[in-house]
């Protein structure tokens, strides 16, 4: 439009001059010493005209000249910007592929040669996210130590090299590490949300739940986090934050659950340590709301239970409320049992039983095993104490199966020295000086006995034996010397010439010429 304008603008000057020059001929003389030049006055209009064009044409030309350095040093920018360019896209769809040595290299090799310092960081800090991911920590931190030293005083540089650092060091587990990277941005850089939630990751892993309580809420209010998330993480440091307020009489827990919120306060783990704070301040009575309002709020199996343990001042309160529950829950197993539970605080026997007995129908839980072993242990009947004990076991523990005919051998009894008790005599009637015969008679060998696991084993053993199998024979002992019985401490043969009294006798003493490894005994003097 404005081509149209201007071209508009010159035929009409170019009109009214054509009718100016008509209505006013003349002549134009230029007086050039020695020359003398006379020409009409359009033809002089004319000369001027196309002097200037030529003079403008010229000027254009020798400027177009002189700018040639500057157009080349464009150019080549322009053609370097493209290399790099290309060099970024190559990087990065290779990083985003999975090619993490094609990107480092391509990365590399465009931090060598650009000239820009912005896309030097970004290819170093690109280069260290793909030496990460190789497991190479070593480049890695040579190349974020190459993105600090690159960004220099620029502040958005280095929000972007702590930012990047942070992420791969809480990736690689050290928080703190990343820790003391976001801490300059702690206060100019944590309106941005990526360093928030990166500050979140690495107060979480620290177990600095003051700091994860106060981002997560932050992060909530922005909708920067997802609801469901936010609610997890605010009852676990929430409950660490009572759990930490109420050690050694503390009282802090107090100002920590006035900070929270009614919704926060129904949350199961915040709810489980107002709970025990309040208990352990003597406060059941207000223990017991909360629990009733965070069940209420969403019905968690472990609040319930923690419901059911309380004094026995509060038995019926607790109880009443936990039955308006089963109207809503009837075939709920862990709820019949907080039930029972209640009624044995309460001494309820009956109820108790009952509401056992319905929980075990629909769940075989041992701890519901041990409460019904308990009440009939108060009832006084002991079997069936022993019978839901036993079975507590088997539904906690997977016991072994023992084989209904396995038998112990009898034991071999042929061979054992004489009784000897510690007051340094022998158990044995008083006898003669005796001598080891030289070639002992075999010993007798005593009727087979069988030591069984079960006292039923025998029997199944015996009614598993074919009818026309005899019984297993058992191989007669041949005599064995005393002395090859204590292999470590011999006894010495001159001991068995001596007469041996019984035990607790008057004036039985050890002899003094005892030797090492010889049992006592005592002598009478002939």
């Amino acid at each position: 439009m404005r081509t149209w304008l201007w071209t508009l603008l010159l035929v009409v000057v170019a009109v009214c001059v054509a009718v100016v020059l008509r209505q006013h001929p003349g002549n134009v003389l230029l007086m050039i010493t020695p020359w003398r030049v006379e020409m009409s006055l359009t033809m002089a209009l004319l000369t001027l005209v196309a002097l200037f064009a030529a003079l403008y044409v010229l000027l254009r030309l020798l400027g177009w000249l002189l700018a040639i350095p500057d157009r080349m040093r464009a150019w080549s920018g322009r053609r370097a910007q493209a290399r790099d360019q290309e060099l970024v896209e190559q990087g990065w769809i290779g990083l985003l592929e999975g090619r993490y040595a094609q990107a480092e290299k391509d990365f590399a090799k465009l931090q060598g040669q650009t000239r820009s310092a912005t896309r030097r960081v970004l290819a170093a800090l690109s280069a260290a996210r793909a030496a990460h991911n190789m497991g190479e920590q070593a480049r890695r931190d040579l190349m974020l130590e190459s993105a600090r030293t690159g960004a220099g005083q620029d502040a958005h540089l280095q929000e972007a090299v702590a930012a990047v650092a942070a992420d791969l060091w809480l990736e690689q587990g050290q928080a703190q590490r990343a820790l003391d990277a976001l801490a300059p941005l702690q206060d100019g850089g944590a309106r941005h949300l990526h360093t928030l939630r990166l500050l979140l990751r690495a107060e979480k892993a620290l177990d600095h739940h003051d700091r994860v309580f106060a981002l997560t809420r932050s992060l909530s209010r922005r909708h920067a986090i997802e609801k469901s998330e936010a609610l997890q993480l605010i009852d676990q440091s929430g409950a660490a934050r009572l759990r930490a307020g109420t050690g050694d009489g503390n009282d802090s827990w107090r100002g920590v659950w006035k900070e929270l919120k009614s919704e926060e306060r129904t949350l199961p783990n915040i709810a489980l340590a107002a709970a025990a704070a309040l208990d352990q301040a003597g406060e059941g009575s207000e223990a017991g709301r909360v629990l009733e309002a965070a069940i209420g709020d969403r019905f968690n199996p472990t609040l319930v239970s923690v419901y059911a343990h309380c004094q026995a001042d509060q038995v019926p309160r607790r109880l009443a409320r936990a039955e308006t529950w089963l109207q809503q829950r009837p075939a709920d197993a862990g709820l019949l049992m907080a039930l029972g539970l209640l009624c044995l605080n309460g001494q309820l026997w009956g109820q108790a039983e009952r509401y056992l007995q319905r929980s075990l129908a629909r769940r075989d839980d041992p701890q519901c095993h041990a409460l019904l072993g308990r009440l009939y242990d108060r009832l006084g009947r002991p079997q069936d104490a022993m019978r839901h004990w036993r079975l507590a076991t088997e539904a906690g523990v997977v016991l072994p199966v023992l084989a209904a005919d396995t038998v112990l051998p009898p034991a071999e009894t042929q061979a054992d020295p004489d009784p000897y008790h510690a007051d340094g005599v022998y158990d044995l009637p008083p006898v003669g000086p005796r001598t080891l015969p030289a070639d002992p008679a075999p010993l007798p060998v005593p009727p087979a006995v069988d030591y069984v696991i079960e006292p039923d084993a025998r029997e199944r053993l015996d009614r598993a034996r074919p009818a026309d199998e005899p019984p297993a024979a058992i191989p007669p002992r041949s005599a064995i010397n005393i002395e090859d019985f204590f292999d470590s401490a011999p006894i010495p043969a001159a001991a068995f010439e001596s007469t041996v009294t019984q035990a607790g006798e008057a004036g039985a003493m050890p002899p003094s010429d005892a030797g090492p490894g010889h049992h006592p005994h005592t002598e009478k003097k002939g």
